[in-house]
């Protein structure tokens, strides 16, 4: 009798348990955010260190839970924390097994159990890096902050751990003419971000063809023709542009699928609106674009921010619209912090967690 006989190498499988590894993966929506390894050391989550896992949350403890190896399982045990550990909705007494695939809750963030291979490790590790040198590329392509003169700008960009598709920018455009302007890419990830820089390329030369740059109706209409989503992998977004004019103080301004940017006095009574009502860009060829004027009062500020700064669940659980975002706007400044940075503070202390969902992209434009 014959007999087949297959011989394999342990270092060509890559399913051995020896290959593998317990990870708790800490997720933001559908994506991970961060990759902790567990082992027989354990690592302790809390709201502060000593812990390991540190995470800005009310809901978490200074010390809130436990998390182990031991015989290849995965164990956690809480250690009296105010609002309790969860796997999978059911609240955790004493010790625990954390099996692979489940939910641990902590807060109101969450942890998936997975075993990775090293290899999927390293692989994510580099994906890691790379999702980092992007959004230092998209950075490194904004505008200096500009803090003298009668036009003065500054900024707060703060990309969400997703890598989102938002690009901004500002200047002089010739004469006594100021341009702004800020790009939202649909989506995340690297592609919206090669769209952003892309976009944000072309509106940096101040050269569109065959465009007047102070038309913002016109800028609109040309930058839909170059960048039709059919053409550019299904990929869209919204702008606002505007040009200033210093001897009139006159602001042109469109904006397509955008929501509005503020003009607030200085005395902060008040929020005007700026919008106009056209399509997103890239959604349909030969589309007409229209713009609008305002006049901007001396001691003006102008706020140009994309929907990460407004788009937060807070910690009551309520879904913010772009008014709860304006009443933080008209509040007095803070002293020895910039605009944007105060925003961004008042921001992220309402959000429900420490890490905000989407690129939080806000310009700042002050007019003397």
């Amino acid at each position: 009798m014959e007999q087949t006989q297959i011989v394999t190498r342990a270092r060509e499988i890559d399913l051995v348990t020896t290959d593998r590894v317990h990870c708790l993966e800490l997720s933001l929506g559908e994506d991970v955010e961060k990759r902790h390894v567990v082992s027989q050391l354990g690592i302790k989550i809390g709201r502060t260190a000593p812990a390991e896992i540190v995470l800005a949350d009310s809901e978490i403890s200074r010390s809130h839970c436990m998390v182990v190896l031991k015989d290849d399982d995965v164990l956690v045990s809480d250690l009296g924390s105010t609002n309790g550990t969860f796997i999978d909705g059911e609240r955790v007494s004493g010790v625990t097994v954390l099996p692979v695939g489940s939910v641990l809750q902590v807060g109101n963030r969450t942890f998936k159990h997975e075993w990775r291979t090293r290899a999927e490790l390293e692989q994510s590790d580099d994906f890691d890096r790379e999702l980092h040198r992007a959004a230092n590329y998209v950075k490194a392509l904004l505008p200096a902050p500009s803090r003298e003169g009668p036009i003065r700008a500054e900024w707060m960009y703060h990309p969400s751990t997703k890598l989102g598709g938002d690009a901004f920018g500002y200047g002089p455009l010739r004469d006594d003419l100021f341009v702004c302007y800020l790009v939202d890419v649909a989506g995340h990830g690297a592609g919206a971000a090669m769209h952003a820089v892309a976009i944000m390329n072309q509106l940096r030369q101040r050269s569109l063809p065959n465009t007047d740059m102070a038309s913002p109706e016109l800028v609109l209409s040309t930058l839909n023709e170059l960048f039709q989503m059919d053409d550019h992998a299904a990929l869209y977004f919204t702008i606002w542009y505007g040009v200033y004019d210093a001897r009139t103080r006159r602001l042109d301004y469109a904006s397509g699928g955008h929501h509005p940017a503020y003009v607030v006095p200085p005395d902060r009574s008040v929020a005007m609106p700026l919008r106009t009502r056209n399509v997103v860009i890239g959604a349909m060829p030969a589309m007409e674009f229209r713009q609008a004027s305002v006049q901007i009062p001396h001691g003006a500020s102008f706020y140009l921010f994309s929907d990460g700064v407004f788009e937060i669940i807070d910690k009551d659980g309520t879904q913010w619209a772009i008014e709860d975002f304006i009443e933080l706007v008209l509040q007095p400044p803070v002293e020895g912090l910039t605009e944007p940075h105060r925003l961004f503070n008042a921001v992220r202390a309402q959000a429900q967690t420490s890490t905000l969902d989407d690129d939080f992209s806000l310009v700042v434009v002050h007019f003397d």
